[in-house]
């Protein structure tokens, strides 16, 4: 969490500094919602979660491999820094704000997850619920992407 937190806010930070124009956060947001779109499709086709060998990792390995995630760059970029910057016009430092919203949300529903799974783990380990689970979750990521671009195509309409 530490180190997608450190993403974020280099993001939000960079792109706050260019004072780039409403529009172009709404421009961009439109390769956001792709991103979301590609997730979507991926997670669409996953039907199993491999439980072979269990493989460990120290924190420096997972830092590395989370910094050297162009998916999660891209998304912070095109996703959330949009919608972070947007917030910030209009609430004083909306911004962060946002950020520490969508971080502690990222958190309470991984320990949220991590608690439902420990507790149905013999349920939601059948091949057939991780399939169901799956579609759900991409279904919300093709809702997101959907959304964005509703709200992109509106806002360049009234413009």
């Amino acid at each position: 969490m530490l180190t997608e937190t450190v993403i974020a806010l280099i993001s939000l930070v960079a792109l706050s500094i260019f004072h780039l124009s409403t529009s172009f956060f709404y421009g961009i947001s439109f390769v956001g919602a792709a991103v979301l779109t590609k997730i979507a499709f991926d997670i669409w086709k996953i039907d199993k979660i491999d439980t072979g060998e269990k493989v460990h990792f120290k924190l420096s390995t997972i830092s590395a491999m989370i910094l050297a995630n162009g998916v999660l760059w891209i998304f912070w970029i095109t996703v959330c820094v949009p919608k972070a910057i947007l917030l910030g016009q209009f609430i004083f430092a909306g911004q962060y704000l946002f950020l520490g919203l969508v971080e502690a949300g990222w958190l309470i529903s991984t320990i949220g997850v991590a608690f439902v799974f420990s507790r149905f783990r013999t349920i939601l380990s059948n091949p057939k619920t991780i399939s169901v689970m799956f579609k759900i979750f991409s279904l919300a990521f093709a809702y997101f992407a959907l959304n964005i671009l509703y709200q992109n195509i509106k806002y360049f309409i009234s413009r």
